[in-house]
């Protein structure tokens, strides 16, 4: 029997055996075959140590590829799991999947894991790695799977196979070494040994089994993995800095904002963050007055009828609140603007002449998030979006998409973000519409983008249930990613709730609905400014600008007469006539993240003068009082206006 065996260059080998990508990943070169994880064949991935049993297109997949990447973090959630047992007898497993960054896997055992248990756990790992076990797989008989789980005290295991997986598919089983097993659909590594040494275990949590809250609580190990050593540095490198960085601490330090426990989800904003938060909405507004988009606000509750008629009742329910009070009559706030903007659109009866028709609203919204979920303001229940519709024709929907898109990016790029990533997230299996206005959907996002020369990733799946839509992802200043703005396309919404205007034909047609948003949640892009500046915010948009500090009280009226200059010029100024040493006030100014501090003594105010110190500069520039505020005043400009 010959087996041709395809590579990536079209280049064909015959074998008079079925090989296994081990053996032809060596055939190739030995260096190969140790950067080997797993082989793809024919599209799926295999083991290395599987036989290739008919003719195949195979590519050998190496330890630094994303897909390599992927099934060593899912082999190290398997070690995770057996040196818990060697450790912990009588644990259960349930499943350990691979992370972005690591892995995890969720256990049943009686006594809760502790800090001290992980650096054990992680020990156990090593030794694991080092005594390199053979990994195999085993094709097993459904009953016998079942019954041998059941045997082990594996009780979630086989309630897996009995209940989880569909009776025609196959059962895998792995084991690592001679006794210990576990079920998985795999592909994994030939042996522990290929792990290698690049992962640490990180924190303790707790899961509901099968991800539903009626269920046994089941105790997660998180861990980190990567393709080697230098990479899982650099990623604790970036962590701690994220530490420093964490939004919710500097708002704390900075006095921004605050939760509790009687509103879980929404903030309370504190002047200082309630004036950046007010700074974000005032530059979004002059952005889209210029961009030719009207405001107009909706209300925040609305009958339920109308969210059944958009189909956000139906596709979005479970994410909704409702209230009820008399008359039989149930109520839900908005989780988003769009059908409210609909409902202004229909009042009156529109041409086409007044197409493209942009409605921009700062609606405050409100959405289910599991309180586990929750997370500062990166992840909340209520927040406020800069959300817009454009209604338009067929003929203006491609222009339109080209205008978003550049808009969105310039925006970007005013906050320091020049890093952008750009996804097209397509039709998602719980969706409304024709799989036909679907089809032109996705191809009018992807030419747009193909005009602009924007490069993008295809998400299959990822798209809203009314259309496909376009993710924005921002890169900071540490190298992590956060998806902000969104551009919608919807050929089904507008008809649903019967929007139309009259064209040129004198007939009645639906509009086209672009849904955007380029902040998206101005929450969360306040958290993520936050993290990506450290907290000093751009002197614009800093709660505080200046600070005019005193040197002696002698120039107290001086600095007063400063600040109230400075405030008459539009500058966010405050003074400190605190009766303590100048290097304290200054120690405190930068810890405050005040961009620029104003030094005042006997001989600023008898020269008319200030010394000016710059945010994280030892240095200091004396000048005139007038010459300080006109620098400052340009400074203190949003990129919209300067």
């Amino acid at each position: 029997m010959s087996i041709a065996i395809t590579f990536p260059d079209g280049r064909t080998e015959s074998y008079e055996h079925p090989p296994t990508g081990l053996e032809i990943a060596q055939n190739i070169s030995p260096g190969l075959a140790k950067k080997a994880v797993v082989v793809d064949v024919d599209g799926e991935l295999w083991d290395l140590n599987r036989p290739i049993e008919h003719d195949a297109r195979i590519d050998i997949v190496t330890r630094d590829r994303p897909e390599g990447v992927e099934v060593l973090r899912h082999d190290a959630a398997h070690v995770l799991a057996q040196a818990v047992q060697e450790l912990f007898p009588g644990t259960q497993i349930t499943f350990g999947p691979s992370t972005d960054t690591g892995f995890y896997y969720d256990f049943v055992r009686d006594e809760p894991f502790s800090q001290d248990d992980l650096e054990a756990i992680e020990q156990r790992m090593r030794d694991i790695v080092q005594r390199d076990l053979p990994i195999e797989r085993q094709v097993w008989n459904r009953d016998e799977a079942i019954a041998h789980f059941k045997q082990l005290g594996e009780t979630y295991k086989a309630q897996w196979i009995a209940e989880g997986i569909d009776p025609h598919e196959e059962i895998t089983v792995y084991t690592q070494g001679e006794n210990w097993k576990d079920l998985c659909t795999g592909p994994h590594l030939p042996s522990t040994g290929r792990l290698g040494t690049a992962f640490k275990l990180t924190k303790l949590s707790g899961a509901y089994w099968r991800g539903d809250k009626n269920n046994a609580q089941l105790q997660r190990i998180y861990g980190l993995a990567f393709a080697d050593d230098k990479q899982l540095k650099a990623h604790l490198r970036m962590l701690e800095e994220a530490e420093k960085r964490d939004h919710r601490k500097l708002g704390r330090q900075l006095d921004l904002f605050h939760f509790q426990e009687e509103a879980p989800g929404s903030v309370f904003w504190h002047p200082k963050g309630w004036t950046v938060f007010q700074g974000l909405i005032d530059y979004m507004r002059r952005q889209q007055r210029r961009a030719g988009y009207q405001e107009v606000n909706t209300p925040d509750m609305m009958d339920l009828s109308l969210w059944k008629r958009s189909g956000h009742w139906e596709n979005y329910g479970e994410n909704m609140f409702t209230t009820e009070r008399d008359e039989d009559r149930i109520l839900a706030l908005k989780p988003m603007n769009c059908p409210g903007h609909v409902a202004v659109f229909n009042q009156g009866l529109r041409s086409y002449r007044e197409l493209p028709l942009r409605l921009a609203e700062f609606g405050k919204v409100h959405r289910f998030e599991p309180s586990g979920a929750l997370h500062g303001l990166l992840r909340v229940r209520s927040f406020t979006q800069d959300d817009a519709h454009v209604f338009c024709t067929r003929e203006q929907m491609h222009a339109e998409c080209i205008h978003i898109t550049q808009l969105t990016l310039a925006i970007y790029k005013d906050f320091g973000f020049d890093n952008i990533v750009i996804k097209l997230s397509t039709r998602p299996e719980k969706r409304i519409g024709a799989d036909e206005l679907w089809d032109q959907a996705e191809s009018a996002l992807a030419n747009a983008l193909g005009d602009l020369g924007l490069e993008y990733t295809v998400f299959e799946g990822e798209g809203a249930f009314y259309g496909p839509k376009l993710e924005f992802v921002l890169r900071d200043a540490i190298g992590r990613d956060w998806q902000c703005g969104t551009l919608q396309l919807d050929f089904n919404l507008p008809g649903r709730l019967d929007a139309e205007y009259v064209g040129e034909d004198s007939a009645k047609h639906t509009p086209i609905m672009i849904h955007r948003a380029m902040f998206g949640s101005l929450e969360r892009f306040f958290g993520i400014l936050i993290e990506h500046h450290a907290g000093a915010l751009p002197s614009w948009l800093a709660p505080v600008q200046v600070q005019v500090a005193t040197i002696v009280s002698d120039a107290d009226d001086y600095a007063r007469d400063v600040c109230a200059r400075m405030q008459a010029a539009g500058i966010r100024a405050e003074t400190d006539l605190r009766n303590e040493k100048i290097n304290l006030k200054v120690r405190e100014s930068s810890l405050a993240k005040v961009p620029a501090m104003a030094v005042v003594g006997r001989r600023e105010a008898e020269e008319g003068t200030v010394a000016l110190r710059r945010l994280g500069s030892k240095d200091q520039q004396v000048l005139s009082l007038d010459d300080a505020i006109e620098i400052l005043k340009q400074e203190s400009l949003p990129p919209s206006e300067t």
